[in-house]
């Protein structure tokens, strides 16, 4: 499986940004998906992640935020629609596939990230 991240870019505080991944493969549909992001100077950190088509957990910080979601269909894409951008936001966020939660190492596959910035 490849995966291939889109839709960062810059956006002003408050401002909402959708991200997408778009998945490889026809053994898409049976792999938990995540989102983590890298702010620079910092550890990768877990932001959300999806089993098939629901059951979605977030990082405390989206909570009410954020949303992920997934098309299992043609598409093979997964989601992250980002509303209320704060700074504190800003980072390279990846899409991530084979496990859901926050321990990075469990995820067997990994895009190259795209970069979302929020100003103040």
């Amino acid at each position: 499986v490849q995966l291939v991240e889109s839709g960062g870019g810059l956006v002003q505080a408050g401002g909402s940004l959708r991200l997408s991944c778009s998945a490889s493969g026809r053994a898409f549909r049976r792999y938990p998906m995540a989102w983590f992001r890298q702010a620079p100077g910092k550890e990768r950190e877990f932001v959300a992640s999806i089993l098939w088509s629901d059951n979605a957990i977030y990082v405390d910080s989206v909570k009410g935020r954020f949303a992920i979601s997934r098309d299992n269909t043609n598409a093979n894409t997964v989601y992250l629609q980002m509303n209320s951008l704060k700074p504190d936001d800003t980072g390279a966020y990846y899409c991530a596939g084979g496990s859901t939660g926050p321990d990075a190492s469990a995820y067997d596959y990994w895009g190259r990230g795209t970069q979302v910035t929020v100003s103040s």
